[in-house]
């Protein structure tokens, strides 16, 4: 496993996580900000709920990541 593969792995898991719907998928299962009035995230759970609306902001740096994922594997075969 080389550099290259552990930066495509934290890419993908990286779109997983902008891609999670908040009315969908999230609040159904208890994993929304209205749970942390005041924005008070120190626990762990609410940490990880903070790094998925962090995610969901960062969609146009991670498409632009994507597409150059996709032209280095196009051109190294």
């Amino acid at each position: 496993m080389g550099l290259w593969t552990l930066l495509e792995g934290l890419l993908l898991l990286a779109n997983a996580f902008a891609i999670l719907n908040e009315d969908r998928f999230l609040s159904k299962r208890g994993w929304s900000m209205q749970e942390f009035p005041g924005g008070r995230t120190k626990s762990l759970k609410g940490q990880v709920i903070g790094l998925i609306y962090a995610m969901q902001y960062l969609r146009v740096p991670l498409i632009i990541l994507n597409g150059l994922c996709i032209i280095v594997k196009m051109v190294s075969g």
